[in-house]
């Protein structure tokens, strides 16, 4: 984990450098908005077709689920449904006083793409099956400080964040490339 090391070492250097660089920073902000939120807008449409597709498209799921008799032995649709759930880590959020904020329903879809996606399939190999539920984790810290680049105003808090999409790359570049030479897909 070295690298981490010398990229805060790296981004020291940078902040110091940083003063010279001030007359370029709102070009500079407004050029990562526009990166955080086409990276969002490239999200939302596979975002809409999984909602789409889990509120209409397993009628037939549902339907065996539900009480009715399936194989010849009969479900209590009750415990099917909250086994549904269990299985698939919902996590509901209850509308509340942030349901209009941006930036919060911004970090909800991250939480809830990253928490499905390190639902993995897992191998018997705990090397393998650390890096490919550590893929998506740092996916989602990745689109969390996209999010904070977008709404964040606090600058220590957005180089921060800059800092993590550059780390984090590179450890997701580092877990392919391991997994790959390894045998393994990454999901």
């Amino acid at each position: 984990m070295s690298h981490i090391l010398t990229v805060r070492t790296w981004s020291a250097l940078a902040v110091v450098l940083a003063g010279s660089a001030l007359l370029a920073a709102p070009a500079l902000a407004a050029e990562e908005e526009a990166q955080a939120q086409q990276q969002i807008g490239q999200a939302e449409p596979q975002q809409d077709a999984e909602i789409d597709e889990a509120a209409n498209g397993d009628d037939a799921d549902d339907d065996e689920s539900n009480g009715d008799e399936v194989n010849g032995d009969e479900v209590n649709g009750d415990e099917a449904e909250a086994q549904d759930e269990e299985d698939h880590h919902d996590h509901v959020h209850e509308p509340d006083e942030h349901a209009d904020n941006e930036a919060v329903q911004a970090y909800r879809e991250v939480n809830r793409r990253m928490h499905e996606d390190m639902s993995i399939e897992f191998t018997g190999n705990p090397d393998a099956d650390f890096a490919r539920g550590m893929i998506p984790h740092h996916q989602g810290a990745i689109d969390m400080a996209n999010v904070v680049l977008m709404h964040g105003e606090d600058e220590a808090i957005r180089d921060l964040a800059r800092e993590i999409i550059e780390a984090q790359e590179e450890e997701i570049a580092f877990l392919r490339d391991w997994l790959a030479q390894h045998g393994f897909e990454a999901e």
